[in-house]
């Protein structure tokens, strides 16, 4: 049997655990830049917030409405699913995670035990130890499982735990779940589903492998009717290191200052040496890219895209920075108001061992950048993110004419989250105080 903990609106969630008092409120989470809203409580959903509605267009059309409005803070979503999964790896055999608010788990040996009871413990303590509300749902297989969580998410009578384990059970199941909800059942496969008049898992479910083969010639496709009609066959493989990693963000507002986007993109790079690190490789390939507003078409446009391959793949930030900038120099063009950028690190592949040039004398320098990113990497764990940074990560404030107007500031505040809450688990400034 597989069982999977999904995270209830997780980062409305995770803004309620330090805020008791939203409870039974609604609540919204923005994108990036305060820009559109990416999470709603229930009681938003009620009003008739969508997913995706722009800020400003939130104020306009609920003006009377008290809704708690929060920006982006995945430095305390990391923190608090990470306690989430702690407490997960201490009840299940075995688990992988699957995405910030997911986890599935494989509950080998377990046979002896009744899961429908350990799903509802497994709960209460994960509410009681961390405060975050889960939804349980446990199946023969994983897409089965996925479908009960669902079930366990929007009906109080399953008490946060739903099990398929009959027969009879799935077959209800399929027919009361919408196509287009079902776990590996794209857009594109829903709107060619439904012109076929199938319109619930059950109608899927029905169809024969022929008609299945004839018609979508794929693999993921004829797993989940595999996967639905009882078999297991979405392989247990963990989560793959990843062979690029990209960050990128849209400004605030337009940048045409060289010194500014070089922030940017020092901080992005920086980013993707950190992800780098955490799943263990280097990187062979630096690449960054700028563009200009493309909605702006009274204004100049530009997309502009540079890469450089290293002698020695690497996961030094030091290194990545160096690079990132020397890329921006080269396509950075006066006179554009530039909107996007971003850096690639492309490449990817283990740290150990790595092929050094053959002319490369500087092997006890490569050992102090690797140290060196080590102890910063450990700090910023303990001491919370971004407590020690590069020179090139930093900005200073300049006055009209151009002068420095006050001391650099971690670049993060550049990036607008006026509704931003506090991390009291992971930054001592941010600590809760008691009155």
């Amino acid at each position: 049997m597989y069982g999977i903990i999904d995270c209830d609106n997780c980062y409305v969630s995770c803004e309620r655990v330090f805020r008791p008092d939203l409870e039974g409120k609604p609540v919204v989470v923005l994108s990036n830049n305060d820009g559109c809203v990416v999470a709603r409580s229930n009681e938003a959903k009620a009003l008739g917030i969508k997913a995706g509605m722009p800020y400003f267009k939130l104020q306009e059309q609920f003006p009377d409405r008290k809704i708690a409005v929060f920006s982006s803070n995945y430095e305390l979503y990391a923190e608090l699913t990470g306690r989430v999964i702690d407490i997960i790896r201490q009840e299940a055999p075995s688990y992988f995670r699957y995405s910030i608010d997911e986890c599935f788990v494989y509950l080998e040996g377990m046979q002896d035990i009744n899961l429908k009871e350990w799903g509802e413990n497994l709960h209460r303590r994960i509410f009681k130890s961390v405060g975050m509300p889960v939804s349980i749902g446990i199946g023969p297989n994983k897409t089965l499982a996925k479908l009960a969580s669902h079930f366990a998410k929007k009906h109080p009578g399953y008490r946060h735990c739903c099990m398929i384990d009959t027969d009879d059970k799935r077959i209800k199941a399929l027919k009361l779940f919408p196509i287009e909800d079902v776990w590996g059942i794209g857009r594109r496969y829903t709107t060619r589903l439904k012109e076929y008049g199938i319109n619930t898992a059950y109608d899927f479910a029905q169809h024969t492998i022929g008609w299945l083969h004839a018609t979508f010639h794929n693999i993921v496709v004829e797993r989940t009717w595999r996967e639905l009609n009882g078999d297991d066959c979405v392989p247990n493989e963990q989560l793959a290191a990843k062979k690029s990693i990209c960050t990128s963000r849209s400004f605030p507002g337009m940048i045409d200052d060289f010194a500014q986007l070089r922030t940017h993109v020092s901080n992005y790079a920086a980013r993707c040496a950190e992800k780098l690190r955490q799943q263990g490789s280097v990187a062979g390939i630096v690449s960054i890219f700028l563009s200009t507003n493309p909605f702006r078409e009274d204004l100049p446009q530009c997309w502009s895209f540079r890469e450089q391959r290293l002698i020695t793949p690497t996961s030094s930030t030091t290194t990545i920075v160096q690079t990132a900038s020397a890329l921006l120099e080269k396509i950075f063009r006066k006179g554009y108001q530039y909107k996007r950028a971003g850096v690639i690190v492309m490449g990817v592949g283990p740290k150990s061992p790595i092929q050094q040039d053959l002319f490369d004398h500087n092997a006890e320098q490569f050992q102090k950048m690797r140290r060196l990113d080590e102890v910063i990497d450990r700090i910023n764990r303990l001491q919370g993110s971004e407590t020690i940074v590069l020179g090139a990560q930093q900005y200073t404030s300049r006055d009209k004419d151009g002068n420095a107007a006050g001391k650099a500031q971690v670049f993060a505040n550049a990036i607008r989250h006026d509704f931003r809450s506090p991390n009291p688990t992971t930054r001592w400034t941010d600590i809760i105080r008691l009155k």
